[in-house]
């Protein structure tokens, strides 16, 4: 009888390892306020910007609630009324989901990014299906959300941002494996249910590197 509890208590445990095998894939993250500055620079943007990111995702592997993510690519926008700096500011934010995903597989990934990033997200005010490409070369990143979001974030040249970490500010909005600091060459959120319209460009705002939920 005990070796019947062992075999099945190892069971459980494989069976939950399956339905929540680690979900794994690049990631880029653009904000409204520079990540990599001078203090100068940094302190004045804290007080009047840094309000809104946006985040995206292209998962290579992994499964969340027994559902393969794998392919599937997704993009974030939150907002907030204080700087995203602040923890305890209220914040708000809308999802699109990629239309080659499933139902089931949105699903999933809507319920992993409400239990594994909800004080960054916040309220999730809406998630809706659209067309989304998420590209990433030696050059950087490209990510488009048709009518909804975009960003082109290029790497910077030699790692400047590593050479002088001390004026490389925030930590990025999810936790990253090899985290790097981004030019942003363009972004912009046409605007809806998380909040107004923004546009940003030319400017190290960006964070990117691999994620290993």
């Amino acid at each position: 009888m005990k070796r019947l509890k062992t075999i099945a208590a190892s069971l459980l445990l494989l069976s939950g390892a399956t339905a929540m095998a680690a979900v794994k894939g690049d990631y880029v993250e653009v904000r409204t306020a520079s990540v990599f500055a001078g203090p100068c620079h940094y302190n004045g943007e804290l007080v009047t910007t840094g309000r809104d990111a946006m985040m995206a995702w292209n998962i290579a592997e992994g499964s969340f609630n027994g559902v393969n993510l794998a392919g599937v690519k997704a993009v974030a926008v939150v907002s907030s009324q204080e700087n995203l700096s602040d923890a305890k500011a209220a914040r708000k934010s809308e999802v699109m989901i990629d239309t080659s995903a499933t139902d089931a597989q949105a699903a999933a990934l809507t319920a992993m990014l409400k239990e594994q990033s909800g004080a960054t997200l916040g309220t999730i005010v809406s998630v809706k299906r659209g067309p989304v490409t998420f590209k990433h070369d030696k050059d950087g990143y490209a990510v488009d959300a048709a009518g909804f979001a975009s960003a082109m974030v290029q790497s910077m040249p030699d790692d400047a941002c590593c050479k002088q970490p001390s004026d490389v500010w925030y930590e990025p909005l999810t936790k990253l494996e090899g985290r790097k600091v981004g030019y942003t060459a363009s972004a912009n959120y046409v605007g809806g249910k998380a909040g107004d319209k923004w546009e940003r460009a030319g400017e190290n705002s960006a964070f990117y590197g691999s994620f290993n939920r």
